[in-house]
């Protein structure tokens, strides 16, 4: 208690005790891959936030020749990407690069901004796990794969890739065999979008079959932005696309679907959009849907970094009532903001902790638990509309006058 010596009016700030919680950033991006100067920033992260600052620091000089990750930067921010993190690794074929990949993931390990996942144009069975593994260990992440140039049928895409021991390259010149499948394996931290798309080479101006996850990281930024994290990113249009080097039938995506390929459909009167919102989750998993798995991510994170004060606080009644109070108000503003399930807040979540979360064995090995549970909100990805003929006409509108 302060000491007054003199009579007046005194004002003192005094703490309200609550701790808002923020929501962690999504929409940045992390790319690996080669520059179009190979020697540039090699093996480090570096921080871009616009086309003509990775033209400054990885395209010197301008007559370097394009790559799959130029064209990926570009696409992001042409779709809407504010900001990214670039690992330029030194060239090499797919299989025979895999230690420098590697390397180039680990230098994004320690950037925990990143919330997206690209190398772009590796596209083999030995990429994809690197890739994979990279985004499961993390947890904070979701990895944009993308699909070989080519394929000789559609349902190539459904079976799971493997590679030759050898790493050899087949009879047509392919950097692997992939054991007859193209499609990564199943994993509740990866996404697959098919097919490679053709756009205007920012460095050449000429027209170039290029991977497409540079492109979507950018339209997952742009929705994060415009609608939120819970929101899909599909049915969005991809700018400064031109073409497809293979166009999608509805009946081609009845079979993709299922398998988590995310199509990227043409549409005579809308252009070329991305029509799937899926991970490569199992059919039957809670994470199947890309939005309900990266709003978890983000719930998970902004809580784990919101409530850090929380640790050597006495682990008693007003801890847990402070727990309470914190997580509920962020939770409470998320649903507001549209991203869970349910009329009211009780429906939408809930926060518990109490004496019988955190029982004296538990109190004892120095641990304060609390449960959580959320509703989030699905997308509506199969709209059905049912239409049947009707005896009730006009006579209706005669009769009520």
């Amino acid at each position: 208690m302060p000491f007054y010596a003199s009579p007046g009016i005194y004002v003192e700030e005094v703490p309200s005790g609550a701790r808002p919680i923020g929501a962690v950033g999504t929409s940045t991006a992390g790319f690996v891959g080669t520059a179009p100067d190979p020697a540039a920033r090699r093996d480090e992260a570096v921080a871009v936030n616009s086309w003509s600052e990775f033209l400054r620091l990885y395209a010197s000089p301008q007559d370097a020749p394009s790559t799959a990750l130029a064209r990926a930067v570009f696409g992001f921010f042409d779709n809407g990407g504010g900001r990214c993190f670039v690992v330029n690794v030194a060239p090499g074929d797919p299989i025979g690069g895999g230690g420098r990949r590697r390397s180039g993931l680990a230098a994004l390990e320690a950037i925990d901004e990143v919330a997206i996942v690209a190398a772009p144009g590796y596209t083999d069975a030995h990429a994809y796990e690197d890739v994979l593994a990279h985004c499961e260990r993390l947890g904070d992440r979701v990895a944009i794969l993308d699909p070989p140039a080519e394929f000789a049928e559609i349902e190539a895409l459904t079976r799971v890739a493997t590679a030759r021991a050898a790493g050899k390259a087949d009879d047509k010149g392919h950097p692997a065999d992939n054991g007859g499948g193209l499609r990564p394996r199943q994993s509740d931290y990866g996404t697959l979008y098919a097919p490679w798309i053709v756009v205007r080479d920012p460095l050449t101006g000429e027209p170039v079959a290029t991977p497409p996850s540079g492109h979507v990281a950018g339209v997952w930024a742009r929705t994060d932005t415009t609608r939120g994290v819970h929101k899909a990113p599909a049915n969005e249009p991809l700018r400064g696309v031109v073409d497809l080097t293979y166009r999608i039938t509805r009946a081609e995506q009845e079979v993709l679907n299922p398998a988590g390929v995310n199509c990227i459909r043409y549409f005579p009167a809308e252009g070329v959009r991305i029509w799937g919102a899926r991970t490569l989750a199992a059919e039957a998993s809670e994470w199947r849907y890309l939005n309900v798995r990266r709003l978890f991510s983000m719930l998970k994170e902004s809580i784990a970094d919101g409530t850090r004060w929380i640790v050597f606080e006495p682990n008693d009644q007003l801890l847990w009532r402070s727990i309470r109070r914190d997580i509920g108000a962020f939770l409470n503003r998320v649903w507001l903001d549209g991203a869970l399930l349910g009329r009211t807040a009780q429906e939408a979540y809930f926060v518990k902790c109490d004496e019988e979360t955190n029982p004296p064995e538990v109190r004892d090995a120095g641990q304060v638990v609390a449960e959580i549970g959320v509703a989030p909100v699905k997308p509506a990805e199969f709209v059905v509309f049912k239409l049947s003929q009707s005896s009730i006409g006009a006579g209706t509108d005669s009769l009520g006058g």
